[in-house]
């Protein structure tokens, strides 16, 4: 795809005198951001956008993990969905449905300099970088191994490599969790792709691009687990094997109304249930400002969606100054409580009060639909 309209009238005109110095390029790899420049701010929508954290509560010390409560509790797990793990050294990756992190032999304070060095070595720059959080995030970037090799990307990429896009761009959000065993590694994706507005209803929009999400991908996330297994000291091809491990089945979130208010039921007792809502949140785009594990409370910001997707500037709009506008962000509690060998997941408003609006219930369907 070429990012820009003007490149494809510049084809006819340069690549008669630039074939003769065609070649064939490198073999791209399959996950490439190291050769992409930093792209221009992307105008997205609020709830994209990582907000300032506040320090009301410092990330607990002493995290109850899954083999702590099968030891408390013997003959539970039994009950539990199953999760997997394979051991190599120090590092180990679990997975439970489609999510998978690694487990860490190390406190969270020498695993965290290795996970920024990590993320730069991988041609990443860093917008978040809060180790009282526990929450490392990448600016947008571009994978540029999705652009195709073909004659005129070979002629032409050399001179022209800025006219090239995917009209993808990714960034990935890293959390860890302090367990009895070390560290916990969570990454999770979020996407953007360049598309179209519809034209039927303004006469403006031709010619013109928006950004809209894209859905993550659990085969990125997968990916980038692998890399920090070698970057962790895992040889690679046991790496790879174990990162490509199946997965057991989870029992499907559900929803129901609990006392008239929209909640999620899950089949996973608190320490699974934690990990999967965090992740979700992660993975949905939730600005997660801080967490009290202790309390099971997520502090999110939650933007309500708008009939569209968000119309950006034009250029010379943009230029002036013109920003994209929409709903401003509101604050929401997701609170993850205990049921015997289940959770329920529900959401409060800012100040702690039991919530059923309209925003609570699409709160509760976006977490449901990403934990099926």
């Amino acid at each position: 795809m070429l990012a820009h309209p003007f490149a494809r009238l510049s084809l006819l005109a340069v690549a008669c005198s630039l074939a003769a110095c065609t070649s064939t390029g490198l073999q791209s790899e399959k996950v490439n951001y190291r050769s992409a420049q930093r792209a221009p701010t992307l105008e997205v929508p609020p709830d994209l956008n990582q907000l300032t954290s506040q320090t009301r509560y410092a990330l607990p010390g002493d995290a109850v993990t899954a083999s702590s409560m099968g030891v408390a509790q013997p003959g539970a797990a039994a009950k539990q969905a199953p999760v997997a793990a394979n051991a190599v050294g120090d590092v180990r990756i679990e997975r439970q449905g489609s999510q998978r992190w690694l487990v860490v032999s190390l406190p969270a304070e020498k695993v965290w300099p290795q996970l920024r060095d990590f993320w730069q070595e991988n041609g990443f720059l860093l917008v978040q970088d809060d180790e009282r959080l526990g929450i490392m995030e990448t600016d947008w970037a571009e994978n540029r191994a999705k652009i195709p090799q073909d004659f005129i990307r070979n002629t032409l990429g050399k001179v022209f490599d800025g006219l090239y896009s995917t009209g993808e761009r990714d960034k990935f959000r890293t959390r860890i969790e302090r367990s009895s065993n070390g560290t916990e590694i969570y990454i999770t994706h979020r996407g953007m792709q360049e598309v179209a507005p519809d034209t039927k209803t303004s006469l403006s929009a031709i010619g013109s691009t928006i950004w809209a999400p894209r859905d993550a991908d659990p085969e990125l996330e997968t990916e980038f687990l692998r890399r920090l297994m070698v970057r962790l000291g895992v040889d690679e091809q046991r790496a790879q094997t174990v990162a490509a491990a199946s997965a057991p089945v989870t029992a499907p979130a559900k929803v129901s109304t609990i006392n008239g208010q929209p909640a999620v039921e899950l089949n996973d007792d608190f320490d699974r249930a934690w990990r999967r809502v965090g992740l979700s949140l992660d993975r949905t785009g939730f600005t997660v400002e801080d967490r009290d594990r202790a309390q099971g409370v997520y502090y999110v910001r939650y933007v309500p969606p708008t009939d569209g997707p968000q119309k950006q500037p034009g250029f010379f709009s943009r230029m002036l100054g013109a920003t994209a506008t929409g709903p401003a962000p509101q604050q929401y509690r997701i609170v993850v409580r205990s049921q015997g060998s289940s959770s329920v997941v529900t959401v409060l408003n800012s100040s702690g009060a039991a919530e059923s609006s309209n925003n609570a219930q699409r709160i509760v369907s976006i977490l449901a639909d990403d934990l099926k």
